[in-house]
C-alpha cells in the first residue's frame, strides 16, 4: 500500500504560462527551496531529440509513497492519473502539471510477484515516490526559452517570487572523498557463477553491478555534488531528487521510455567503448564498437527484449525499430543505442505501461525475470535507486523516464 493516498480531481483545463526574459538557475532554485522543488530533471547534454528540456516541477500538493514491497503503488498512481481530465498537448511545453515519479529498482518485486528481491536499500528512501505538481519551470535548449507553467495563475506568481528570492549559486569546493570499493573477488566470483547460468541455459546474459561507497571529509551539499557530476559527465537524462535528508544524483544517458500522444519509445543502450584523446584513435574505437560481433549480438538481443516488452501494451503490428545500432558519443564513452517504438493500445494506463517496461532490460539481462532472480542471488544486496527510474507524467499524457545509471545516493 501507499501513504498518504488521497488525491483530488482539479478540473483544470486552462494552463497558465509565461515566458521569462532571462534563463534562471534551476539548480540554485531547488537548493534554495527544496520543499517547493523535490526533483530537477535536466538535459545537460543538449540534443534536439534526447536532450531538449530542463524541467523543474513545482509545489507538490500530494505525495504517494510506497511502503513494504510496493504493492498498490502503481495502481494508485494510475487511478490518480485517470481521475483528472486529459489536457491537449501544447508544443514546447512537455509538462503541463502532473506527476513526478521515482521508482526504486526493487519495485520490480511488486510487478513480478515471483521475484524475491532483497529488502530495499538502507538509504532512507521509500521504494517509490510520486509528487503531484501543478506547476513547473521549463527551459528549452533548442529555442533558448524558459517558461513558467502552472494550472493556476497564482502559482506562476509563486514561481516568479521564488526566482526573485533565490541568490546566485556560488561555486562550491567539494571536500576530499575516500572511496571504498567492494571486494573485487566477490564480483569476479559472481561473474563466474553468471557464466555458469548462461552455459546451463538459464539466461543469455546478465548485467551485474557492485557497490561503491565514499565518505567525504566534511558535509556535502547535494547541489554542489550534482553540479560537479553534471560538469564531468553531462548527460541527456540527468536528475537531482531530494527526499528529507537523502538525495539521488544521476547523470544518466539512457531513456527508459518516452510517450507522446499514442506513441511510446524506448532507447536501449548496450555496448560501450572508452573515449580517446587522439581523434583518430577515438574514431577507431567507435567504429570497432559497432562492428564487434559480441557487442552487436548482445545489443540485438536486448532490442528484441524491448520489442517484446512494448508488444505487451502496443497495438499489434505497430512495434518497430526506428534507430538501429547507432553510436552515441558522451564525455567519457561511446555507446551503441537503438530506438524502438509502438502505438499504445487505448485501454492501457500508467500502471500497465510502467509494469511492461520497468525495470529496463539493458540493466537486467535476458530473459528479464530470470535475470532479476539471478542478480538478486549474486549481488546479495538491494540496488535501491540504482537502475530504477525518475521521470514525469504530464496531464496531456506525455511521459519521459530515465534509467538511473551513473547514479549516486547522498
Amino acid at each position: 500500500m501507499t501513504k498518504p493516498g488521497r488525491f483530488r480531481v482539479t478540473g483544470v483545463s486552462l494552463i497558465h504560462h509565461q515566458r521569462l526574459s532571462t534563463r534562471p538557475d534551476l539548480l540554485a532554485l531547488q537548493a534554495r527551496f527544496p520543499d517547493h522543488y523535490p526533483v530537477l530533471l535536466e538535459s545537460a547534454a543538449s540534443h534536439p531529440l534526447t536532450g531538449r528540456y530542463d524541467i523543474l516541477p513545482a509545489f507538490p500538493e500530494v505525495v504517494l509513497e510506497a511502503d513494504g514491497r510496493g504493492e498498490g503503488f502503481l495502481a494508485e498512481l494510475d487511478a490518480a492519473c485517470r481521475a483528472e481530465p486529459m489536457l491537449a498537448e501544447r508544443p514546447g511545453l512537455p509538462f503541463q502539471g502532473g506527476w513526478v515519479v521515482y521508482l526504486g529498482y526493487e519495485l520490480a518485486g511488486a510487478i513480478e510477484p515471483r521475484l524475491m528481491l532483497p529488502r530495499s536499500a538502507d538509504d532512507g528512501l521509500p521504494m517509490a515516490l510520486a509528487w503531484r505538481c501543478p506547476a513547473a519551470l521549463i527551459h528549452d535548449h533548442v529555442l533558448g526559452e524558459t517558461w513558467a507553467v502552472a494550472e493556476r495563475s497564482g502559482d506562476v506568481d509563486r514561481l516568479l517570487a521564488d526566482l526573485v528570492n533565490t541568490p546566485a549559486r556560488a561555486a562550491a569546493v567539494l571536500p576530499a572523498c575516500h572511496i571504498q570499493e567492494a571486494d573485487p573477488s566477490l564480483h569476479f566470483e559472481a561473474i563466474a557463477r553468471a557464466q555458469r547460468y548462461i552455459q546451463e541455459g538459464d539466461i543469455f546474459q546478465a548485467n551485474l553491478s557492485r557497490l561503491w561507497e565514499g565518505e567525504f571529509s566534511a558535509p556535502v551539499v547535494p547541489e554542489a555534488l550534482y553540479a560537479r557530476l553534471r560538469q564531468c559527465n553531462p548527460a541527456p537524462y540527468a536528475a537531482l531528487m531530494r527526499w528529507g535528508e537523502c538525495a539521488v544524483l544521476s547523470s544518466s544517458p539512457e531513456r527508459l521510455l518516452q510517450r507522446a500522444g499514442a506513441w511510446i519509445q524506448t532507447r536501449p543502450i548496450a555496448g560501450t567503448r572508452r573515449r580517446a584523446q587522439d581523434p583518430a584513435e577515438d574514431r577507431a574505437l567507435a567504429e570497432e564498437l559497432v562492428v564487434h560481433p559480441k557487442e552487436r549480438a548482445e545489443h540485438v538481443m536486448l532490442v528484441d527484449l524491448e520489442r517484446n516488452d512494448l508488444g505487451r501494451i502496443c497495438q499489434p503490428g505497430s512495434v518497430r525499430v526506428v534507430e538501429r545500432l547507432q553510436v552515441e558519443t558522451y564525455a567519457h564513452v561511446h555507446h551503441i543505442v537503438s530506438a524502438v517504438e509502438g502505438m499504445v493500445r487505448p485501454e492501457v494506463g500508467v500502471a500497465a505501461l510502467l509494469s511492461a517496461l520497468f525495470p529496463g532490460g539493458t540493466i537486467t539481462g535476458c530473459p528479464k525475470v530470470r535475470c532479476m532472480e539471478i542478480i538478486a542471488e549474486l549481488e546479495g544486496v538491494a540496488r535501491g535507486p540504482y537502475t530504477g527510474s525518475i521521470g514525469y507524467i504530464s496531464r496531456d499524457g506525455r511521459m519521459d523516464f530515465n534509467i538511473l545509471i551513473r547514479t549516486a545516493v547522498l
